[in-house]
């Protein structure tokens, strides 16, 4: 099989609910499964793609927004689920002993010819794991969720093709919002979220040559706006095509090619 490509797609990004489609022509993964399973299965078919293809869900941590859907989602497809130790305690639910797989720091995962690297991440959760997925060559990564942007997250953007990057809020709109002042203080104060300026300083310092697309997700509804992230990074972008993740539908699917030769399906 040609494992020089990537299918990705953002059924769903912020605060409502997370879940992130990354796959090849035989196999596919989700990340987060934060929307309903119903609701998952109507944007996988409008999209033309097969739940059958999914062979494993990771989840990032424990939030709402990023696990609503799991325990039925999984059940009706007995999909593996890999998730660590501290995120599954804090999950309100009991997923199937017999579809966990205990996900640990540093350990890369083999599902098909996709594999699957976990790494922490900076965030107000037990145990928060950022993802990159690989075939082959090509890469790309699910960052989202990020208080701040770490050595290793660093390390691992340079690396990608395509990225799911947090872009969660405009600073001037926090400040000016009506948000108490420690949820505030949560958002900006380093475990939260990752502001606009935050991701395009990540952006514009190491954005590698060959990074293809760039989908900006996580967005606050009330402390953001996306034509005015969109111009940010567009002005940017240096060839990287912007899309930004809606939290009300799923985008477009893009097919990542490592070299960077880029086609839509």
């Amino acid at each position: 099989m040609d494992c020089n490509h990537l299918f990705i797609a953002s059924l769903n990004s912020g605060s409502n609910g997370n879940c992130y489609y990354v796959g090849n022509s035989e196999e596919a993964i989700l990340v987060d499964a934060g929307i309903s399973c119903r609701e998952t299965e109507k944007r996988m078919l409008r999209l033309g793609l097969s739940m059958q293809k999914v062979k494993a869900i990771f989840i990032s941590h424990e939030h709402t927004d990023h696990v609503k859907g799991l325990q039925t989602l999984a059940a009706k497809y007995n999909l593996p689920t890999y998730i660590n130790p501290g995120t599954l305690a804090g999950c309100r639910f009991n997923l199937r002993e017999d579809l966990i797989r205990p996900l640990h720091y540093d350990t890369q995962v083999q599902v098909g010819n996709l594999l699957i690297t976990g790494f922490p991440k900076i965030h107000d959760a037990s145990e928060p794991y950022s993802f990159v997925i690989s075939c082959g060559e090509t890469k790309v990564g699910v960052f989202t969720d990020l208080g701040a942007a770490c050595e290793q997250l660093t390390f691992h953007f340079k690396q990608c093709h395509a990225a799911f990057l947090e872009a969660n809020y405009d600073d001037e709109l926090l400040q000016k919002s009506a948000y108490p002042y420690f949820l505030k203080k949560r958002i900006s104060g380093g475990r939260g979220h990752l502001s606009n300026k935050q991701a395009l300083e990540l952006f514009t310092g190491h954005k590698p040559a060959f990074m293809t697309h760039l989908l900006l997700s996580h967005l606050s509804k009330d402390n953001n706006c996306p034509e005015l992230v969109a111009d940010l990074f567009t002005q940017h972008a240096n060839g990287t095509e912007i899309i930004v993740a809606s939290r009300y539908e799923e985008t477009k699917v893009y097919t990542i090619f490592e070299p960077a030769t880029v086609h839509y399906t």
